[in-house]
């Protein structure tokens, strides 16, 4: 396993962990929360060698949690966050990646940050933050949106409640190339014991954001981006998977398509998700720069 600790960065504590040699090329990896990156593939891409950080953003893990449903900071502090985790490690730029909603914050960084960036990676995400898509991109799965808001609603403060839940979300954003119960079980399990519940936090608000990324819906994500795609001048790959229902693959197209010279790399059979079969092409990306 990695080295974890708690960081101080701009006013708050953000844990992080690393893997690999420190004088390694470094590899920032940004999701919701640490665990969106797979143990197994941080230490397989520490191996090709690479110097790997993951962290928990704020109101996640074991990182400074107020109040997920009203965060008193934006998408923007999220990504001077990014910056200053850098700083904080004496890193003056790293290949960034980022995860669903932490491609939002990978690619900020590149555009408002580009001196930090020396390669791009963004996974199983869009080029517009929550709300009403763009036209021109696909919406959420109807099914899926369907099923998931239909589905009971878990007493988010038990444990057992929790993960049920989540494996059968899990199963639902995964691909048709096979789903594995027992690591989603397993994956929503650990996120359930690492969320820091601090006095005067509804635990199960806590446990909510946790595993959903609810923050998200709450922040100030403006001003839109998009847009500005074509200044970023990094090497930039996109990975999707061919299936995803959550950010269907049309979204990751987009982006290999607005941002200069990037590679759209398609993962067949994958959702929204990182399965073991995907590991060797997502750590040949990561490895290249």
């Amino acid at each position: 396993m990695g080295d974890e600790r708690l960081v101080a960065v701009n006013g708050v504590e953000l844990c992080a962990e690393t893997f690999g040699e420190p004088d390694a090329p470094p590899v920032l990896l940004i999701g919701n929360s640490m665990l969106s990156w797979p143990d197994a593939l941080c230490e397989r891409l520490a191996g090709t060698p690479r110097h790997v950080i993951r962290y928990d953003l704020r109101d996640t893990g074991r990182s400074t949690t107020v109040d997920p449903d009203a965060p008193d900071y934006t998408l923007r502090d999220l990504v001077a966050d990014a910056a200053g985790l850098l700083d904080a490690l004496g890193l003056p730029s790293a290949h960034v990646a980022g995860f669903g909603v932490g491609g939002w914050i990978a690619q900020l960084l590149a555009l408002d940050h580009p001196g930090r960036v020396t390669a791009l990676t963004l996974i199983a995400t869009r080029p517009n933050a929550p709300g009403p898509v763009d036209p021109d991109l696909p919406e959420h799965d109807a099914e899926l949106m369907r099923s998931l808001m239909s589905a009971p609603k878990p007493d988010w403060s038990d444990r057992a409640s929790v993960l049920a839940a989540m494996v059968e979300r899990a199963r639902r954003l995964a691909g048709p190339a096979g789903f594995d119960e027992a690591a989603a079980r397993d994956l929503a399990g650990r996120i359930f014991d690492r969320t820091v519940v601090p006095a005067g936090v509804d635990a199960a608000k806590a446990h909510r954001s946790n595993q959903l990324g609810t923050v998200f819906a709450a922040l100030d994500c403006g001003p839109r981006w998009r847009e500005r795609l074509g200044g970023i001048g990094v090497p930039t790959v996109v990975v999707h998977g061919e299936d995803d229902p959550f950010f269907p693959v049309g979204n990751g197209e987009a982006l290999a398509r607005e941002i200069p010279g990037a590679e759209l790399v398609r993962l067949p059979g994958t959702g929204q998700e990182l399965p073991p079969r995907d590991w060797d092409a997502v750590v040949t990306v990561l490895a290249r720069a």
